[in-house]
């Protein structure tokens, strides 16, 4: 990642100041529909900070709609089949990418018709949740949060990787949860997502954020 320089802020002057970079942020590709990854391991909680900025926009009149990955999970079957610990899957078979392609980011493409699926998998109960679609209004954000976002090629306009060192990802991850570091240590490797990313938040102290402005 090299050296960048951070400062520090509150969680709620970043929301405020993500969400009015968001009010101006007109895709590239021409979607009326604006893009946005909050990228971070669980332990990160890259889902508060997409709640978060969600609300912030709401409170200047503007509609946004926040997805988790969690929710496009594949079903046990698929997701377990080398075992419930085995980093590898984790990396790269737990999160149905297909789906998200199909239900999320294909209707919001230019000429898309706006109407997302919200989640598609439940993990609790192993069944598809049958949730019905969201109408995105246009020039509404999408806002997915969740881990490895910035390694597939994902169609964002804005990208936000909540940031833990190593240290801080083993503590903030429950004990039950360590065998999914190893993944964590390869995406950091083969995709160095702070660097990748637009925004860069080091969330080391969940108190006491700090970002690249």
């Amino acid at each position: 990642m090299g050296h960048v320089r951070l400062q520090a802020i509150t969680w709620e002057r970043l929301g405020d100041l993500l969400a009015e970079r968001l009010l101006d942020l007109k895709p590239d590709d021409g979607s009326p529909w604006p893009r946005i990854a909050f990228d971070g391991a669980p332990a990160a909680r890259p889902g508060e900070l997409a709640h978060r900025v969600s609300e912030a926009l709401r409170i200047r009149g503007r509609s946004s709609l926040v997805v988790g990955t969690e929710g496009f999970l594949r079903p046990s079957s698929v997701r377990l089949e080398y075992g419930r610990e085995d980093a590898e899957s984790y990396y790269d078979g737990w999160f149905d990418t297909g789906a998200l392609w199909r239900e999320v980011f294909g209707p919001l493409e230019p000429g898309g018709d706006g109407r997302v699926l919200p989640d598609l998998w439940d993990p609790a109960t192993d069944r598809a949740t049958r949730s019905p679609y969201v109408q995105l209004p246009p020039n509404s954000p999408l806002l997915l949060h969740g881990p490895f976002l910035l390694r597939h090629w994902f169609p964002f306009d804005l990208s936000v990787h909540v940031l833990l060192s190593p240290g801080a990802l083993r503590r903030r991850t429950p004990e039950a949860e360590h065998w999914t570091l190893p993944a964590f240590a390869r995406y950091e490797t083969e995709t160095d997502p702070g660097a990748a990313a637009d925004v860069l938040v080091r969330a080391d102290d969940p108190r006491h954020p700090a970002w690249n402005g």
